[in-house]
Formats: C-alpha cells, sequence, structure tokens
C-alpha cells in the first residue's frame, strides 16, 4: 500500500458511513469537491464502484459494503493503538531494557529502578547483568552502564555516579610478610592478583598516573580469576595484592581489612555511566529513568 492510500481509504468510509460528502467533507475539515475527488480517484485505482451518488443521498455498493466491514475494524484498531500511545505519554508505562556490570546494576541501577517502579506501576524494566560489551542495537537494549572512559564516542553518555579511582591494596596478614611497594615498579617483586577481562580474554594491566605521567605495569601472582567478588576475597585472605576501583574497596579499606598502598599513583578518572545510541525521541519511561539517575 502506497503513502497515500491509507488517506483515500479514510476519506470512502467516512463518506460511506456519514451517507453524505457535505457532512463528511465538515468532519474531516475539507472541501467537498476535494473529497469527491479522491473517493472517485480511489476507485478508478480499485476499479469497481464504491458508491452510488444521487442528489439527496450517497450509498454504498455491494463492493462498498465489504470494504467498509474490512476497514472500520482495522481503522478502530489503529485508533486504539495511537490512543494507547497518547495515554503512555501523559502516564509513563512501557518496557524498558538495561545492559550493565554487576557492581553498577546493585550500587547504582538497582535503587533508582525500585523508587521508579514503585511511583509508575506501568513502567517495567529488566536488567542483565554482563561484564562484555553488547550491541545494543542489535540485542535490542534501551541502555547500557558502563565507566565513561569505555564507552564509544558515538554514544550518548550521562554520568550517573562519582569519579572513581583505582586502589591499590592487601589485607594485614600480606604486608606482615611483604614490605609495602613505593613505587609501581616495585610491584613486579609482589604477588598480585589479576583479573581477567571478559571481552578479549587478557589480563588488565593495572595503570597508574602521577602528575600527569601514565604508567602501565604488567603484574604476576598464582591467582588469576575474571569475577571481582572472588578477587577480592583472595585478597582479604592474603594471597596477595589487588587493583580495583575504590568502590569495590573503599569500605574494606575504612574498616581496616584492607591497606591501601601506592595512593599518590592513583588518579580519579570518569565513573558510571548511562550511554544509550542517540537522542531519538525517548518514551517517557525511558526519560524518567535518565533523570532517577543522572549525577548531581
Amino acid at each position: 500500500m502506497k503513502r497515500d492510500e491509507l488517506g483515500d481509504l479514510v476519506a470512502f468510509l467516512t463518506v460511506a458511513e456519514e451517507r453524505s460528502f457535505t457532512r463528511a467533507a465538515a468532519q474531516m475539515g475539507t472541501s467537498q469537491s476535494s473529497l469527491s475527488h479522491t473517493v472517485r480517484r480511489l476507485e478508478e485505482r480499485m476499479g469497481v464502484r464504491l458508491l452510488t451518488r444521487t442528489t439527496r443521498n450517497v450509498v454504498p455498493t455491494e463492493a462498498g459494503e465489504k470494504l467498509m466491514k474490512t476497514l472500520r475494524p482495522a481503522i478502530d484498531e489503529i485508533s486504539g493503538q495511537i490512543d494507547a500511545l497518547t495515554a503512555m505519554r501523559q502516564r509513563p508505562g512501557g518496557n524498558i531494557r538495561i545492559t550493565s556490570s554487576r557492581h553498577a546494576a546493585e550500587t547504582i541501577l538497582m535503587p533508582a529502578v525500585k523508587r521508579l517502579m514503585a511511583d509508575h506501576p506501568d513502567v517495567n524494566v529488566e536488567i542483565s547483568v554482563d561484564q562484555r560489551f553488547v550491541d545494543l542495537v542489535a540485542e535490542r537494549f534501551d541502555a547500557g552502564v558502563r565507566l565513561g572512559e569505555s564507552i564509544e564516542k558515538d554514544m550518548i553518555a550521562v554520568r550517573i555516579g562519582p569519579e572513581l579511582r583505582m586502589v591499590v591494596a592487601g589485607s594485614p596478614d600480606y604486608f606482615a610478610r611483604h614490605p609495602k611497594p613505593e613505587t609501581p615498579h616495585d610491584l613486579t617483586q609482589h604477588r598480585c592478583i589479576n583479573l581477567r577481562l571478559p571481552t578479549l580474554g587478557g589480563l588488565y594491566i593495572w595503570e597508574f598516573e602521577r602528575n600527569g605521567r601514565p604508567l602501565n605495569v604488567r603484574v604476576d601472582g598464582q591467582f588469576v580469576c575474571n569475577d571481582v567478588p572472588m578477587i577480592i576475597d583472595a585478597a582479604l585472605d592474603g594471597l596477595g595484592l589487588t587493583c580495583l576501583p575504590d568502590d569495590h574497596l573503599g569500605p574494606l579499606v575504612r574498616e581496616g581489612r584492607l591497606i591501601p598502598v601506592l595512593e599518590d599513583w592513583c588518579e580519579p578518572f570518569p565513573g558510571y555511566h548511562l550511554y544509550y545510541p542517540s537522542r531519538r525521541l525517548a518514551s517517557p519511561a525511558f526519560a524518567l529513568l535518565v533523570e532517577a539517575l543522572r549525577y548531581r
């Protein structure tokens, strides 16, 4: 069906139901002659007469009656769907799908989502916890949550958390057996717990910076893992030093269960961001989520 054919069908249906070009034209906000031309064009295109015109009345033909029976349910369905969309704009609702790392989902995303769903019962949220980067469009996610520095430049990014910094730390038991490193170079003399990255499967290279001078160090140790909670447990058990963001290790440092080192080499970096593909017209529900998460 061509773009203008639906309008022609609506015009025919209005005339057929009103049994008058005059009343139909007034209802549609057009002229009687324009409406007559539209219906005649539809009849010519279909190759069948749809209306019988008299000086006093307009009556659908047999073909016109059949077309009316087909059109009315279809037009009602379209109208109902448009009304539902309008209602969504007035009362936020619908589904939102988000991909996120576990820690961000637990500490930032879920508190905001719980409030949103409590305030708006028609909003449904699905969170997919995944360490890997996913193609939002291909996998039909509305948005994702990741660290700001890892988001592609063609994405819209909204800051949802404070700046972070890496923390190198070990347990009191570990430092009872090993001296504290003074510089990142000293890490080659320590047992370090390596993080296996979820994307390409390589090991995370520990990144440092001081006075604008970056320094990357490849560390070694007995234990490698791709799960952050297990790495933290290993550090608490004295298996080696770990290097993770301060939102993971901060509480343990404050409790004295882990001791930080090399603090003057750990500069802040962008924290968690909500990201999505474009500035297309967002649903009211998604707009509410963005505002609920926006860091202030």
